[in-house]
């Protein structure tokens, strides 16, 4: 399927489709960056979130239907970017017209400084507990993430393709499986010694239903939504992009979700997850490469807003953009409190989930017709849109129970498919 583009000027590589000389990544490259992209103590700190308001049972159910289903839509997406080589915000500009998608295009590179900046605040207090614990050290703040972000800023100078293929994929990837495996034999044992079959029985204590539960373990691959197709075009098959983002989000999201759960299960509730991973046996080496690994997400968020300010602002490179993107992260990182992770998680939920809805009714199902020009404004997907986000927060207010996040998917892509058949039916001859 090849979509519009909204007629930019050459110099704008963000909207135009990218050729087919770029188009690089096959199954494996896919697979391994969204596997390497799902891994992170963000996501393993927001496993434990889960329990013990649900038994562990409970919230095992939800993490791996949420992940399944969350990354199913991340791996649509991609099929989409990289059927038509488009970016993200090219999709964007396809669906909602160039004048209207400025709007979520600026709330997509808003929200990537607030991960990138997330990240980065994580990698810091990693650096400092490794450094406090293991050998004495006070670093401070500033320190660790002054080195971090300046790493992060060294890898926007490069290419993109060159760090996915050659470090990612053949380097990154092992170390960062072989530390999985490592925390997970540890916390097992540990569980195993103090009654694993009581844990699994023992029932939640209250306070987030299973639905809620899913909201919070969809959120996560929903938050990569904006993103997936600046990656995804780079690929050969729309077929290949599918199916390994897919696979590779899917296994990393249940992972470090259910190694959360794992972790906090066993060492008690309220315990700090840095704490707790370095205590166990060979924690150290474990905690500081998945530490390394945090560096590909922070730098997957700088480099897919430095896409999208590119898109808006074309005068400037995506290399330029993304090496001030990331002098603002290292800045917001010094000064921000960021540990209230949950409410940031769910208001970008309300945000991208009706937003994306609407794109795969539009896009997903192949309607052509429906996106025959980029230009101007598109009223019917934005009014679409806005209703999926005050739908999003009605369920949330008023009716908890049901969770907010898949009947809002559901509305918003259905109204975005009929849409799109009848603006179809519209363009047809008479």
């Amino acid at each position: 399927m090849a979509l519009p583009s909204s007629s930019p000027s050459p110099a704008n590589q963000a909207l135009a489709p990218l050729p087919d000389a770029q188009r690089v990544f096959g199954w494996r490259e896919h697979a391994a960056l969204w596997f390497s992209l799902g891994v992170g103590l963000l996501v393993i700190q927001i496993g434990a979130y889960l329990v013990p308001a649900l038994g562990v049972r409970d919230a095992l159910a939800a993490v791996v239907f949420g992940s399944v289903l969350g990354a199913g839509l991340l791996a649509w997406v991609a099929r989409l970017g990289c059927d038509s080589g488009l970016s993200s915000a090219g999709l964007m500009h396809a669906v909602y017209g160039s004048r209207f998608a400025r709007l979520p295009v600026f709330l997509n590179i808003v929200q990537l400084i607030g991960w990138a900046t997330f990240e980065l605040v994580v990698m810091r207090d990693g650096t400092v507990a490794i450094g406090r614990e293991a050998f004495g050290l006070e670093l401070g703040l500033a320190l660790p993430t002054l080195f971090w972000g300046l790493v992060v800023m060294a890898l926007l100078c490069g290419s993109m393709i060159t760090l996915v293929r050659r470090f990612v994929s053949r380097f990154g990837l092992p170390l960062v499986i072989a530390s999985l495996v490592w925390l997970s034999v540890q916390f097992l044992m540990k569980l195993d010694a103090e009654g694993l079959r009581e844990a699994w029985l023992r029932p939640g204590t209250g306070g987030l239903g299973v639905f809620g539960a899913l909201d919070l373990v969809i959120a996560m691959p929903v938050s990569w939504l904006p993103l997936v197709a600046d990656y995804a075009r780079h690929g050969r098959s729309g077929r290949a992009a599918l199916g390994g983002t897919w696979v590779g989000y899917t296994v990393a999201n249940i992972w470090c979700y259910a190694l959360g759960v794992l972790v906090i299960t066993a060492a008690g509730a309220g315990t700090d997850m840095i704490a707790a991973l370095l205590l166990a046996q060979g924690g150290l080496v474990a905690l500081g490469l998945i530490l390394v690994d945090e560096l590909d997400n922070t730098y997957g968020d700088l480099y897919s807003g430095s896409i999208s300010a590119h898109s808006i602002a074309p005068r400037l490179s995506v290399r330029g953009w993304g090496v001030g993107l990331a002098a603002l992260s290292i800045a917001l990182a010094m000064i921000l409190p960021m540990h209230s992770l949950e409410p940031f998680l769910l208001t970008l939920s309300s945000v991208f989930v009706p937003l994306f809805g609407t794109i795969l009714g539009r896009l997903g199902l192949a309607h052509a017709p429906a996106v025959a020009s980029g230009r101007g404004l598109h009223a019917v997907p934005a009014a679409i849109w806005v209703l999926g986000i005050a739908c999003y927060h009605a369920l949330a207010q008023w009716a908890p129970q049901y969770g907010s996040a898949l009947p809002t998917l559901a509305l918003t892509f259905v109204l975005g498919a009929l849409s799109a058949r009848g603006a179809g039916r519209r363009a047809l001859p008479a």
